[in-house]
């Protein structure tokens, strides 16, 4: 439902001392006919404010209808000591204007998105099966020569590439690569594989 702005004749001059002792009055005694009187000067200045800040018409409208709610909710945070009425209120509407941008800018949260289900839990067989799987490869990379399991290591863990490897280590490419051969084949008959 849209709200409109309520066109109100306007009882309160520009003078800022009046403005702030209107705001003060809302503060301390919920003073409807202050409330009034900010209402009819703030609301279309508010709008116009909001309109040139890039607001569309019916967001101003709101916009500037939700600061005026703010302004009657929380009057008795004001403190003219630190800001006169206008700055307070037409801060409170630029916040409201930044809200509505983030707002605007956030991606509704779709919970079908997949990235947002959690991962099925593995059954308990699985996960055992896992764990077994991971023993048995980590005791073929114990039974490795220290050669064998070196290769092994930089070749799958570190992820680099043979020849790489070969420099590193100094030694052909061809040894590097006969190493890498020979310990997969142990690794595979340590997991039950054939040779």
């Amino acid at each position: 439902m849209r709200r409109y702005l309520v066109k109100v004749r306007m009882t309160a001059t520009a003078d800022p001392a009046r403005l702030n002792k209107l705001l003060v009055a809302v503060a301390d005694h919920g003073d409807r006919a202050a409330f009034e009187a900010l209402f009819a000067h703030f609301a279309p200045r508010i709008k116009g404010y909001l309109l040139k800040l890039g607001a569309g018409g019916a967001l101003a409208e709101d916009l500037a209808q939700e600061a005026m709610l703010t302004l009657w909710r929380k009057a008795r945070l004001y403190d003219p000591a630190k800001a006169s009425a206008a700055t307070w209120i037409f801060t409170i509407a630029r916040n409201l204007r930044i809200d509505a941008i983030r707002r605007e800018r956030r991606p509704d949260f779709d919970p079908n998105d997949l990235a947002l289900v959690p991962d099925d839990e593995p059954a308990a067989d699985a996960l055992m099966m896992r764990e077994d799987d991971d023993a048995r490869v980590r005791a073929a990379m114990a039974a490795l020569s220290p050669e064998q399991a070196q290769v092994v290591q930089m070749s799958f863990f570190a992820d680099k590439p043979h020849s790489q490897i070969a420099d590193e280590l100094g030694l052909p490419l061809g040894t590097v690569k006969s190493r890498l051969r020979l310990a997969m084949v142990r690794i595979r008959v340590a997991m039950g594989g054939a040779e």
